[in-house]
């Protein structure tokens, strides 16, 4: 406290003096309560406070001192923080907005994040695709009828014609139907029917060092009979290996392979390999033709029917 030489260099009121005065008495209290009794403390402070003053210049009156040690007993000028309630905690949270909010708005970037990228990764993609999906079945009646058109400007034959009619009519009952699937599968091997009259090749034999040309088979159904296949492939009017969709008679199931085993007589097998055998060349090399308009191909005599696609 700033040392003062009389009343008069440093006036002060009463309200500010109790308060000098309460806040020497928190420093002199500690001592005082050790050394006195509680009926002499009081009066002890008054006489302590009084030669505290005296010895910084300053006079202070006697219902001054005495209301200091009244206002300490009453714990008066001392901050007592407001109990819990409502209001007390809109006030924290306000003070500690500074705090909490750098929190939530890093929270809120994330959930931002969070939201724009299931947007992006999830709700788009979806609702692209069920726009596609829509697209597609509401083109599917037209589309039909392309591939019906299609499939009758390729070929004359009746029967082929009456198939893709068929398949149209199918689809779009299933259209109708609400069933999706069936009215793409309609238009999956309506284009199948239409892709397979278009094509154009040639059945070779294959005929190339390193691999098989001919090869024969021992059936488990008939141990005493044999099998003969030619190696062959489908090659279009450029040069290009066509793939095919053959199904083995000895697994029963269909894939599609770039060569398969033909199942020939034995007349055929024979005369190919000493076709080869003359000059390592298989000069009679086409087995059969599949023609624009036609779906099977146009085979050689003596030609089988069944096939094999691995061996």
């Amino acid at each position: 406290m700033a040392s003062r030489t009389d009343k008069s260099d440093a006036p002060l009121d009463d309200l500010m003096m109790v308060m000098d005065v309460v806040d020497t008495l928190r420093h002199e209290e500690g001592q005082v309560a050790r050394e006195l009794k509680t009926d002499e403390r009081d009066a002890a402070m008054v006489e302590r406070l009084r030669h505290v003053y005296a010895s910084q210049g300053i006079e202070v009156p006697e219902h001054i001192l005495k209301a200091g040690v009244e206002d300490l007993k009453r714990d008066r000028f001392v901050y007592s923080p407001p109990k819990t309630g409502f209001q007390r905690t809109l006030a924290m949270i306000y003070i500690s907005r500074g705090t909490w909010s750098k929190w939530l708005a890093a929270a809120a970037a994330v959930l931002f994040v969070v939201i724009a990228a299931w947007y992006f990764l999830v709700i788009m993609p979806q609702q692209r695709a069920e726009a596609e999906l829509t697209a597609r079945l509401e083109a599917l009646p037209a589309t039909f009828t392309e591939l019906v058109e299609r499939v009758e400007t390729l070929t004359e034959n009746t029967e082929v014609e009456a198939e893709a009619n068929s398949l149209a009519a199918d689809g779009r009952l299933a259209l109708e139907d609400g069933k999706n699937e069936a009215a793409f599968k309609a238009e999956a091997d309506l284009r199948q029917l239409a892709g397979r009259l278009q094509q154009v090749f040639e059945v070779q034999i294959v005929s190339r060092e390193g691999e098989p040309t001919g090869l024969t088979r021992i059936p488990e159904a008939n141990p005493n009979s044999e099998n003969f296949y030619i190696v062959v492939e489908a090659i279009d009017p450029d040069g290009n290996v066509l793939k095919q969709t053959i199904q083995s008679e000895e697994t029963g199931k269909s894939e599609s392979v770039d060569k398969w085993g033909q199942r020939v007589s034995e007349a055929i097998y024979d005369a190919v390999r000493r076709d080869k055998i003359e000059d390592g060349i298989v000069q009679k090399g086409v087995l059969g033709q599949k023609r624009r308009g036609e779906l099977d191909v146009k085979w050689r005599s003596g030609v089988q029917g069944g096939a094999i696609t691995t061996w």
